[in-house]
């Protein structure tokens, strides 16, 4: 027997692979097998590492080059849909978890973490990847056909709940790269201002921006202190934190008008959770948690009414496609990013992917008022 046949036979006999063979079966994969959504494992070391460190041993030993699947989305979406997950804890989320009960993660000191690891990877990356408008949050399929459409049917979808009217002033919390400011203003009329922890967003939305009547600013949210017509955040709440879910709608209703409107545009979980996946807050959205509807509910208790609660998940999965389209196209032009970084991307792409195709984690967009609309609230769809 060669040496390679010696070192295939050892990687099929090992006990670690039959229990590893034995948890991917839940979900109908194969270590080695021909279909697209089947592992091919290219370690052998891979079966101790996956069953010992849970989701961070996954997503690590991706981009160590370990393993790989030809549908890297098609593999993880079994993976979430029979719960397999669930099955394996990695002592990484032992410790995670411990920290965000002990520590608030999201303090004001620590809010701009996000922002650096993150946000200012490089605008060149999320230029390439999110389209002709830098909107980096799920865009509304209902109707449109492509990226760029869904981006701006979510857009004037938010203007039109908030009912927006030439002269208002508005507010964003998680403004990004300013592009929803800059819709606002150019096709309602509007004025605003727009705060952000990422400096890299911050100055490109300036610019984006300029000759309109939008303010841009580095700052956190708890900082805020005036009053405005309208509200609304995009795809920020998920950095906001469990201790500090009801600072953040106190401050919001704080800013609001008494007859103003504020919406709320967040990734959700099906479950109140604590902390976030191991793998996502090392290297993708540190200090990042999804809340749960129980959660925003006992948040906005006693200061907002709910005038509507829009879910369009399955949304989340086509938009991340199509930027998983437009990255892969675009990296023989972003030479900056390795091949590490990129598999880390690919993961982190087909594993949001995943997550909303199996229904584990949802999309909402919350309508809130400060005390009712007398007359109720027709819902714009």
């Amino acid at each position: 027997m060669s040496a390679t046949q010696s070192s295939t036979a050892a990687m099929r006999s090992h006990p670690f692979r039959h229990r590893l063979e034995r948890l991917l079966a839940l979900a109908d994969v194969r270590i080695d097998g021909d279909r697209d959504w089947d592992l091919q494992m290219h370690d052998p070391g891979l079966p101790m590492r996956l069953l010992t460190q849970g989701s961070l041993g996954l997503g690590e030993s991706y981009m160590d080059g370990w393993w790989d699947a030809r549908s890297l989305d098609g593999l993880l979406y079994r993976l979430l849909d029979a719960h397999v997950d669930e099955r394996v804890h990695g002592f990484a989320a032992f410790v995670d978890g411990l920290r965000a009960h002990l520590f608030n993660l999201q303090t004001r000191g620590r809010s701009f973490i996000v922002g650096e690891r993150h946000y200012d990877l490089g605008n060149d990356l999320y230029a390439a990847m999110l389209g002709r408008r830098l909107v980096y949050s799920c865009g509304y399929w209902r109707q449109a056909l492509t990226l760029d459409a869904a981006q701006e049917a979510k857009l004037d979808l938010i203007c039109r709940k908030l009912g927006l009217q030439p002269g208002m002033r508005v507010l964003d919390i998680g403004c990004g790269w300013g592009e929803a400011l800059k819709y606002a203003a150019e096709r309602y009329g509007v004025s605003g201002v727009g705060v952000t922890v990422s400096r890299e967003q911050a100055e490109f939305a300036r610019d984006l921006c300029a000759g309109l009547p939008i303010e841009i600013r580095v700052q956190d949210y708890r900082s805020l202190d005036e009053k405005f017509d309208r509200v609304f955040s995009i795809g920020m709440f998920e950095h906001v934190g469990v201790k500090n879910y009801r600072r953040y709608f106190d401050v919001a209703r704080a800013c609001l008008a008494d007859d103003g409107l504020f919406l709320l545009h967040s990734i959700g979980n099906n479950r109140s959770e604590h902390r976030t996946d191991p793998w996502i807050a090392r290297y993708i959205f540190p200090n990042s948690m999804l809340p749960s509807a129980a959660q925003i509910a006992r948040a906005v208790e006693g200061l907002f009414v709910i005038e509507d609660w829009h879910g369009f998940g399955p949304d989340y999965d086509r938009t991340l496609q199509a930027w998983r389209a437009n990255v892969e196209a675009a990296w023989p032009q972003l030479p900056a990013y390795d091949e590490r970084f990129r598999r880390m991307w690919r993961f982190y792409l087909a594993g949001s992917m995943a997550s909303f195709r199996a229904r584990r984690i949802q999309l909402w967009q919350l309508v809130l008022s400060p005390r009712g609309l007398r007359g109720g609230y027709d819902a714009p769809r």
